[in-house]
């Protein structure tokens, strides 16, 4: 996947970095839910029995706190009872739904907008496999109208959210005035494998469980007659364009697929993560800037997926961007662990909460994840 998307007419690509602020489609509001139970890295240990040295140092060294986790309940004889995979996608549903209204709710609220005014959700997981999908549930869990138009996103990892941002911002961008919602739902602990290996201990230390949700929509007027912009002083950003970078020899690094030994789904991530992501962030970020005429030293704000200690570092060195560029990924990642495809997006929440973008800022989103991808996009406030 090269180059930026070009703007698309019939609304079904990215935007360009060309027009006028109403022409583009923008975010008028964020809202995020995570479960009601919340582990340090040492009660996680505590809990799990782990004792090998190796192993608790990769808890303890993931410049991670606390995580927001459902998990199993105890066997009669104190340990954790031993989930199917059946046991695991109910829990990723019954989970998700509970996190995905949730952060709907929050981010309607915000935006003024009332689920009535919904008419495009897009749902975004790679937690579970279900048909028929979040959408579908959420359409009856919350009586949106049955005539919204819909889109699943499965399976595509930590960088789908941005994937399917494009796809609601082109949708947007041909209806304007029309609301539309993207949620990323990540029961991550709907997805675990326990078996003592270094390969599982390092997706066990690592993930948390989220959701974050999105509210899209071109024109100047936000669909419930609320203030744009979630408490931002600059308003609500525009999305002016979106850009891609796949590195196809590194697309077993990150995995999830069926493990025969366990007999359940199992994610998988290559010790080199770090360094391939690092190596290949630049590009698509040149590109993404240079359609737009900006330089590196134009972008004030930067919203980055929290993929973990490691590769946050490596992308800090090869973007040459400073810890306080990255402070609120570091900050999601301390409080929350790895959230999927909605890390960013709480990334994103706390940068509104915080005030600091004013009118005429840009800021760069960027996730990484499965492919492997690294997917940017470039905000106009």
């Amino acid at each position: 996947m090269r180059g930026v998307r070009a703007p698309d007419t019939e609304g079904a690509g990215g935007c360009s970095g060309a027009g006028t602020p109403e022409s583009h489609p923008r975010i008028t509001a964020v809202g995020t839910a995570l479960p009601p139970h919340s582990y340090t890295q040492h009660e996680l240990l505590e809990i799990f029995g782990i004792e090998e040295p190796r192993i608790r140092s990769v808890f303890l060294n993931s410049a991670i706190d606390r995580r927001h986790l459902t998990l199993p309940p105890k066997s009669p004889s104190g340990g954790m009872v031993q989930e199917t995979q059946g046991d695991l996608l109910r829990r990723h549903v019954d989970s998700g739904l509970s996190m995905g209204a949730s952060a709907i709710r929050a981010c309607l609220k915000r935006a003024g907008a009332d689920v009535s005014d919904v008419r495009y959700l897009c749902c975004v997981s790679s937690t579970g496999f279900i048909t028929p999908g979040f959408s579908a549930l959420l359409i009856k869990e919350m009586g949106i109208p049955t005539a919204t138009s819909r889109l699943d996103v499965v399976g595509m990892g930590c960088n789908a959210g941005l994937n399917a941002l494009g796809a609601v911002a082109g949708w947007s961008g041909a209806r304007p005035g029309a609301l539309a919602l993207m949620v990323c739902i990540e029961a991550c602990s709907a997805a675990y494998v326990f078996d003592g290996t270094m390969r599982t201990s390092v997706v066990n230390s690592l993930f948390g469980d989220g959701a974050a949700a999105v509210a899209v929509q071109a024109g100047a007027e936000p669909a419930g007659g609320g203030t744009a912009g979630d408490g931002a002083r600059g308003g609500a950003p525009a999305l002016l364009g979106f850009a891609s970078e796949i590195v196809p020899e590194a697309s077993e690094a990150m995995r999830y697929d069926w493990d025969e030994t366990h007999g359940r789904f199992s994610f998988s991530l290559d010790p080199d993560i770090p360094y391939v992501v690092g190596a290949h962030a630049a590009e698509p970020v040149r590109r993404l800037l240079a359609d737009a005429g900006l330089r590196r030293s134009d972008i004030a704000h930067w919203i980055v997926h929290s993929g973990g200690k490691k590769v946050i570092d490596a992308l800090r060195v090869n973007l040459r961007l400073t810890r306080h560029d990255l402070r609120h990924t570091t900050g999601v990642l301390r409080d929350c662990g790895n959230l999927s495809s909605g890390s960013f997006l709480f990334s994103y929440e706390r940068l509104l909460a915080e005030g600091a973008a004013v009118p005429g800022d840009h800021g760069v989103l960027m996730t990484m994840g499965p492919g492997s991808t690294i997917e940017t996009a470039l905000l106009r406030w």
